[in-house]
């Protein structure tokens, strides 16, 4: 098989020739409609990322090798692709597997996808066709006889191949599809490890496995990171044998975006698994608080079962609080929460809570960034332009 190019470097010094940039910690869904709107005002944005689901067909990847989720990096390259990019590149990376068929016939099926007279290469050029099926060949030439192929999305399994094909190194993947997408921004893993999310809820109940944390019953006490894998437990709960916390340094990469940044911001989504799950690595809390520029917290609006129990006063203290255990220094590691009183809703968001933020050095900003008519959507174009403005 030919070697794949990387003429983009997947290496942390290409980070430091650009603008400042953007420095955005997520993992979820919830950012890629502001990923698409911001993509169109700058490239100079980075996007440090979870690479810690364990539900569906990532759990299924991850068992087969040990291997970090890629689903939420692949979601963040889509969002961030140039508008040139033809459509049926980027249909082709979010399609999916179906659930419904035999195993037998959706493994042909995926076999059958490594071939170039292979039906799904017809609508695109071989500067698309040829470095995407290369990438499946890496996966496909790797796959486990038992691997279960449901639900799999194509493009998750080119970034595995391309991850196993390079010694478990993203970098020169995510460099071929930087250069195949024409990426308006950067997108990097938080950590090298493969692990896993885990929480310990107020009952002293244990939890393992980011894909359970959409069902907790219970507001959470804290937020770790375990090398646990979830699926050797029969329950979410692990009373017996609870996992071990460990805490991996920040991905070098991860690191050299964080050195000289234009803003720092914590965007919605899932409050622990898509955020305070980015600030658990080694460094974050110490990186930031060197960092001379604004940080921001985009707090979700409407319902978030991740949160339950926390006010919006009570999110910002567990942010502080997690990223003030990374250093002894006394940083600066929020300067603005972000929301729309109009048309957003907030839990504990009142009279005080302006008196309660100012408490802790942090200034509420409010700005009409919420969708009228839908409270759990922020407006892409109104959001982008508050945080460029806060960030400028």
């Amino acid at each position: 098989m030919p070697d794949i190019q990387t003429d983009l470097p997947g290496t942390a010094k290409k980070y430091t020739q650009r603008g400042r940039r953007l420095v955005f910690f997520t993992g979820g869904t919830a950012l890629r409609e502001v990923s698409r709107e911001l993509a169109r005002h700058t490239e100079d944005s980075a996007h440090l990322v979870t690479t810690f689901d364990s539900g569906g067909s990532s759990a299924a990847l991850r068992r087969a090798f040990a291997m970090p989720a890629v689903g939420d990096i692949r979601n963040r390259l889509l969002a961030l692709a140039h508008p040139s990019i033809p459509e049926g590149v980027l249909d082709f990376c979010s399609a999916r597997l179906p659930e419904d068929a035999p195993q037998d016939e959706l493994r042909r099926e995926l076999l059958g996808c490594g071939d170039e007279a292979h039906p799904v290469w017809r609508t695109m050029s071989l500067d698309f066709a040829g470095p995407l099926r290369d990438l499946l060949r890496c996966f496909l030439e790797r796959m486990p006889r038992d691997f279960d192929p449901r639900r799999a999305a194509y493009g998750n399994l080119a970034l595995a191949g391309g991850y196993l094909r390079y010694k478990r190194d993203f970098g020169p993947v995510l460099a071929v599809f930087s250069r195949l997408l024409r990426l308006r921004g950067v997108v990097e893993p938080i950590v090298k490890e493969s692990l896993h999310l885990a929480a310990q809820l107020d009952n002293d109940e244990v939890v393992s496995g980011q894909h359970y944390f959409r069902s907790l019953t219970r507001p959470v006490r804290r937020v770790f990171l375990s090398v646990h894998e979830p699926w050797k437990s029969s329950a979410p709960s692990v009373p017996e044998a609870p996992p071990v916390s460990c805490r991996p340094p920040l991905a070098a990469p991860a690191a050299a975006l964080l050195e000289s940044p234009r803003a720092v911001i914590y965007p919605m989504g899932s409050f622990y698994s898509s955020l305070l799950a980015t600030l658990l690595p080694r460094g974050v809390g110490s990186a930031i608080a060197r960092a001379d520029c604004p940080k921001i917290f985009i707090p979700n609006t409407g319902d978030d079962s991740e949160s339950r129990g926390l006010s919006l006063v009570g999110q910002c203290r567990a942010l502080l609080g997690y990223l003030g255990k990374d250093t002894e220094r006394k940083g600066d590691f929020l300067r603005y929460v972000l929301v729309d009183s109009r048309n957003g809703r907030y839990h504990g968001l009142g009279p005080q809570t302006r008196k309660e933020l100012a408490a802790l050095g942090v200034e509420l900003v409010d700005e009409n960034m919420v969708c009228p008519d839908n409270p759990q959507r922020h407006d892409p174009q109104r959001t982008v332009d508050a945080l460029l403005r806060l960030a400028a």
